[in-house]
């Protein structure tokens, strides 16, 4: 069995990096993906979904340093999705986290595009990784 899911779509907020405990850098960072289409009738309808990403290693360290709300991204790896009711309202809630392991920084640094510049691609080496 293999999955792979790729995303492209913008920061929502600057990345946060942490270590853990065996000093493991982990960067998080929110991406929104929006989908636009027309309805029957003709009108225009648009769909946002957000994916929770950790990037882990060196890719963590150069997703923190270059990586800034509203820039525009591609993300590649694997997605896990979990569900639950909020404690308060019992409201049901879910949300997908993609474990990257490959990003590929598009566009400048706010987003906007980078004329003739080629994306630049964050480093990602696992050993965890299929080898195909």
């Amino acid at each position: 069995m293999y999955q792979r899911t790729v995303v492209v779509g913008h920061l929502g907020r600057d990345p946060e990096m942490r270590y853990t405990q065996d000093g493991t850098p982990v960067t998080s960072f929110s991406v929104a993906t929006t989908r636009r289409w027309a309805d029957r009738e003709g009108a225009q309808r648009e769909e946002t979904t957000w994916f929770r990403v950790s990037a882990w290693g060196r890719q963590a360290e150069i997703c923190n340093q270059y990586l800034t709300k509203g820039r525009l991204v591609l993300v590649e790896g694997t997605v896990s999705a979990s569900a639950w009711k909020e404690r308060n309202t019992g409201e049901p809630r879910a949300t997908l986290e993609l474990r990257a392991t490959r990003v590929v920084f598009l566009g400048g640094p706010r987003g906007e595009a980078a004329p003739g510049a080629a994306p630049e691609e964050a480093e990602a080496t696992f050993e965890d990784e299929v080898p195909f």
